[in-house]
């Protein structure tokens, strides 16, 4: 068969971070952190480079979190908190630049054939695990068998269920056979880090998500190599002196666990944390008005994320669409974004970021109109036939619970919100706050304990919502509300065989259309994301989807 170069397919493709659980909130019961020494310690700091501005080896960056991390395990981790520190501790073959396509990291080579059915990934040979042993393609034969096994007890399952085999070449070569083609193999499943088989192939499958290597001893190829994690407290990485890509400048990262956004700004501003990547739209100005002083600067743009209220389908209160689009009209986001956010957003309508070339805003809408959404209602049969202020139906109260996470200020405050706006159109509702941990306990599967919630997305840079809003993805996926529609099934399917992107684009501008038409959330709001960090930080680039890119280029300039 002939082979093309996979760089053509770069040019139509653009790369897939998994899709994780955004801005999670914590409780920490200390603020203590490990000691660090700030001053310059390698030696290759040399006076002639800091004489010639050219980067400087040494310091330690602190990095504060709402959100604590669960795992260190691509295959098994679904929070932005675990992502971000496997992010450091692992590789990949692909991942994605600033304009979200698709560059190569593990890869030197990816090759497919034109019926897109066989990809050949060369892996660069100059790679090595933290632990000193080189990373081949038994490495990547293992770690993209363990999905695909009946074993795997996981949320991932879903971007590797295109795979027929898995066949090494030869030392660093390794071909995939796919059932059928998919425009999110290249771009999505080549995106997920590679783990050591010499460390984990004795651990049933069954069994390694639930192994000590995922919390006590990860280890990786990537630039940092884990040190510490103290629960509730700070994650400790290190530089990988080895690291494939070049010496990372930086001694070590610390990520540190702190209970709210507003005791992470005031430990920002003391300087006890140095770089706070989700300085909340309410606060940005305040911290602006210090950031000089404290020798802190700031760098914003719009997220690539969404925040929503969904609805459990499982409860009988949310499983008409009519309800569900008379919910959304009776919410005045708007109002939400001026009033909690003080107007850093944007209104939301489509599980898309206006940032992706995907995103199609010619969908059905539905604004904030509250006699449309008692209109919506009582054609639905909710009425409030006792006088009480609350609508019922078939003697059932229109009565529920939001739930969202702690520390998080602006979900938590939104909630509030939610409350008196939805108790004008009769509608009841009582917020719980719950802590980060217990509350992704409570509505992932098999538990989907909630009725209503308040999260936030964190986007794959390519597009694609088989994981969210297919209806296979109920049981055991990121599926948790329940949503299903047989048609978005199918186009869904079908978009993933789409390898040209115009057509793409239009193929989910169908499925937009559907999505938006079922509410299966309120789509809520687009945030723009505020990063903070040390005046001399140097090297940093913004990247909409991934607060750590590159940090093996980072470097504290010192005087």
């Amino acid at each position: 068969m002939k082979l093309k170069k996979a760089t053509w397919l770069l040019l139509s493709l653009t790369l897939v971070f998994s899709l994780f659980l955004s801005a999670c909130g914590t409780e920490s019961t200390t603020d203590e952190s490990p000691e660090t020494n700030e001053e310059q310690t390698n030696e290759e700091a040399t006076n002639e480079e800091q004489a010639s501005g050219d980067p400087q080896y040494g310091g330690t960056l602190i990095m504060g979190s709402i959100g604590a991390p669960t795992l260190f395990n691509p295959l098994y981790s679904t929070d932005t908190a675990s992502s971000d520190i496997e992010g450091l501790i692992y590789s990949a073959p692909v991942s994605s630049d600033t304009s979200f396509e698709v560059e190569y990291d593990l890869a030197s080579d990816i090759q497919t054939t034109e019926d897109g059915l066989t990809y050949t990934v060369t892996l660069r040979d100059d790679v090595k695990f933290h632990d000193g042993e080189q990373l081949t393609a038994d490495d990547l034969v293992f770690t993209y068998s363990i999905p695909i096994s009946e074993d795997y007890v996981g949320e991932r399952a879903s971007s590797f269920e295109m795979i027929d085999t898995i066949t090494k070449i030869d030392e660093y070569t390794v071909e995939f056979k796919l059932k059928q083609k998919d425009a999110t193999f290249l771009p999505t499943t080549l995106s997920y880090e590679i783990l050591p088989e010499h460390i984990l192939k004795d651990v049933p499958i069954g069994d390694l998500g639930e192994d000590d290597f995922n919390t006590k001893t990860p280890i990786g190829s990537g630039p940092f190599k884990f040190e510490e994690w103290k629960d509730g407290q700070y994650v400790k990485v290190v530089r990988n002196d080895d690291y494939f890509q070049g010496k990372p400048y930086l001694d070590a990262i610390i990520y540190k666990i702190v209970p709210d956004a507003n005791a992470l700004i005031a430990q920002l501003q003391a300087g006890d944390v140095d770089y706070f990547p989700g300085v909340p739209g309410s606060d940005i100005e305040t911290v602006k008005e210090w950031a000089p002083e404290a020798g802190v600067k700031i760098e914003s743009g719009l997220s690539l994320a969404y925040t929503y209220l969904g609805y459990n389908q499982k409860n009988e209160l949310f499983q008409d669409k009519q309800v569900r689009q008379a919910l959304t009209h009776a919410i005045n986001r708007e109002a939400i974004i001026d009033g909690v956010l003080n107007g850093d957003g944007e209104v939301a309508n489509v599980p898309e970021s206006p940032l992706s070339w995907a995103y199609n805003s010619d969908v059905p809408v539905f604004e904030y109109d509250v006699n449309k959404a008692k209109q919506l209602l009582e054609e639905a049969g909710w009425t409030d036939t006792d006088g009480d202020g609350i609508l019922d139906k078939d003697g059932k109260k229109f009565t529920f619970e939001i739930k969202t996470n702690q520390g998080n200020k602006i979900r938590e405050d939104i909630v509030v919100v939610l409350q008196q706006q939805l108790k004008e159109i009769g509608i009841e509702v009582t917020p719980n706050i719950m802590e980060w941990s217990a509350y992704i306990e409570a509505i992932s599967a098999p538990n989907w304990d909630y009725d209503a919630l308040v999260l936030g997305w964190a986007l794959s840079t390519f597009p694609d919502q088989y994981d969210i809003f297919h209806s296979s993805q109920r049981e055991e996926g990121l599926n948790f509300v329940w949503y299903s529609n047989p048609e978005a099934d199918v186009l869904i399917e079908e978009a993933k065989q789409i390898i040209d992107r115009d057509k793409y684009k239009q193929a989910y501008g169908d499925i937009y259309k559907i999505i938006a038409e079922d509410q299966p959330y309120t789509f809520l709001y687009y945030p723009n994301t505020h990063q903070a960090m040390p005046e001399n930080l140097e090297g940093y680039i913004f990247h909409a989807r991934n607060d750590l890119y590159r940090t093996h280029e980072w470097w504290l300039k010192q005087e």
